[in-house]
């Protein structure tokens, strides 16, 4: 029989039985019992201690996002509790599996407006795939596998238990067997056989088909199985923002991004292409552009975990509920009993032959940038010296934050290195997630080199995590500044469409260098184009975290851009002329 526990304890044997192994948090007052009992499990449980919530938050979900393994991330109750919010949101809207445990004030006080009292679980109730408010000492285990078993099943995302400070300090006997019931939840897993047969079907007729791979491939484990089908069918595979990795880029059947900062060919192919398969993408407006004109031509067969994405932006031919990887298994096993398999090859590759034509004439991955240079080092210069030292090593990791240099990062570095190497924040677009993001990514792959690109704003939103880098003994991380004097997505959009009125966009930032330094970094300055390749050296060779700051020319904008709200296939490639 077992012994009383306190709900505190019962948080920590309740984490450990779930495989979870570290998690990234800050102490106070409602939620110090459980940090009291973390001391007992010390040895099963590392807990770094973050400098803010979303630092935690947002290592969480590098943690998770790099791994497929559940992230954890801890509050107090109040200020503690809110500041998680945006990580929260984050990872909800890019389906990261998190689990965010705040403490509350005692039950008593509830409603009361007491010291650090915040409804956490009604404010967060619309970022959340589910949430709870847990009063009673008896529900701390059953809660807590419930809520981790639905934040890693189905399409993964973030669950919130917020936990009263009583609760974790009364003592129970915890039941540990109590069955899950969760009778309106049951997550379709292998999709519908008559619905996968006719997507073959579908593909089989097409002249230019076109797979689309998206997140789901990534979080699905679903690369091996998207390479094969690709590769057995010849089909073209394009990947979105977050789909990166799927496929290696220099694989013959790769043709790179789509949507707003996506290359001309990429969206052209999508607007001539006769059959679309989207594959775990959720066709965001930042891939369709205007939904009424994307890939007009095609008939539609999307694939996804989650039934209420399907035919929620774009009209679909065929539907199918289910598994990134069970689908396309099943839609491999169709193939195989299939004559006609080589009438597709031909078309595939004479469409490829296609595609490859109008790449080659319009030159992607160039820089675009009509004016006089002012400065002696470009962006495009940062990575192509970025990509080839990566690429040379093989083994990395690379966390990008939000802005320019992340469309840059997207377009202008080569993953060929499997699937989890590229990690961003894509559908929040949160502002200061690589510094804290990368934190939990070389957590878990201490023997990789992690690389986070910022931008020079970006950076200062969470910079103050680079101590616990130092507090934590993390050493294969480098972080790179794309220093370019200003919020540089938002000068772009304000130089192309609001007459160069640069309103709250120029910054002025501080000595990267010497603020690296006053952490325990090593600092480097790079202005010139023949150090970049030097400067990325040195950082390999230092065994501890290293900062980069390149200052770049500083009104570069990322080209191609489709403009908010139009088709597509229409992209601005340069600069219009007045």
């Amino acid at each position: 029989m077992s012994e009383q526990r306190t709900g505190a304890q019962i948080m920590c044997e309740a984490l450990i039985r779930e495989g979870v192994e570290v998690m990234f948090g800050i102490p106070g007052g409602a939620i110090m019992p459980f940090y009291h009992a973390m001391w007992e499990y010390k040895d099963q449980l590392h807990h770094v201690l973050v400098r803010h919530e979303q630092g935690g938050g947002h290592a969480a979900e590098g943690y998770a996002r790099s791994t497929g393994r559940l992230g954890v991330c801890i509050g107090t109750s109040g200020p503690g509790a809110t500041n998680l919010v945006t990580a929260i949101s984050d990872a909800m809207m890019d389906s990261t599996p998190l689990l965010a445990i705040t403490g509350q004030v005692y039950s008593s006080l509830l409603g009361k407006d007491a010291f650090q009292e915040t409804d956490i679980v009604g404010i967060t109730m619309p970022v959340t795939k589910h949430n709870y408010l847990v009063k009673d000492v008896n529900e701390i285990a059953y809660v807590l596998k419930e809520a981790i078993y639905l934040a890693t099943t189905g399409r993964p995302g973030p669950v919130l238990v917020d936990i009263t400070k009583d609760a974790m300090q009364a003592r129970t006997i915890p039941n540990w067997d109590t069955k899950l019931k969760l009778p309106g939840y049951k997550p379709n897993y292998q999709g519908n056989q008559r619905q996968i047969r006719d997507a073959v079907n579908l593909l089989m007729s097409a002249e230019k088909p076109l797979i689309m791979a998206g997140n789901g491939v990534i979080m699905g484990n679903a690369t091996g199985e998207l390479l094969a089908f690709a590769e057995r069918t010849g089909i073209p595979v394009i990947t979105t923002l977050h789909g990166i990795g799927a496929i290696p880029e220099d694989h013959p059947l790769a043709i790179g991004m789509p949507g707003m900062h996506g290359w001309v060919h990429v969206n052209r192919a999508i607007q001539d292409c006769d059959v679309l398969l989207n594959i775990g993408s959720r066709f965001d407006d930042r891939v369709t552009g205007k939904v009424s004109t994307f890939a007009p031509k095609a008939k539609v067969i999307h694939v996804d975990i989650d039934p209420s994405e399907i035919g929620k932006n774009v009209k679909v031919t065929i539907p199918i509920v289910g598994d990134a990887r069970q689908v396309l298994t099943a839609m491999a096993g169709e193939l195989a009993s299939r004559a006609d398999l080589g009438n597709l090859q031909g078309k595939a590759s004479d469409w490829m032959e296609h595609i490859r034509e109008m790449q080659h004439k319009h030159q992607p991955k160039q820089q675009y940038h009509s004016r006089p240079k002012t400065k002696e080092l470009m962006p495009h210069d940062v990575y192509a010296g970025l990509s080839a030292a990566l690429n040379a090593r093989g083994k990395y990791r690379l966390v990008s934050d939000v802005g320019q240099h992340q469309m840059w990062a997207a377009q202008l570095i080569d993953y060929r290195h499997g699937p989890r190497t590229h990690i961003t924040s894509g559908g929040a677009g949160t502002m200061g997630f690589a510094v804290p993001a990368a934190l939990g990514v070389a957590m878990a792959h201490p023997d990789e080199t992690v690389w986070a690109v910022c931008g020079d704003g970006g950076f200062q939103m969470m910079n103050q995590e680079m101590i616990t880098f130092i507090q934590e003994g993390v050493k294969n991380v480098k972080v790179v500044i794309i220093n370019n004097g200003y919020l540089g997505m938002v000068r772009q959009w304000q130089e192309l469409f609001e007459g160069r009125r640069y309103s709250g966009t120029p910054m002025v930032s501080p000595d990267f260098v010497k603020l690296a330094e006053a952490y325990g970094w090593k600092g480097l300055r790079v202005d010139h184009v023949n150090d970049v390749a030097g400067a990325i050296e040195e950082a390999y060779a230092t065994d501890g975290p290293v900062l980069i700051e390149f200052r770049v020319e500083q009104e570069v904008n990322v080209f191609p851009m489709v403009p908010q709200g139009v088709s597509i296939g229409e992209t601005i490639t340069d600069i219009p002329k007045a």
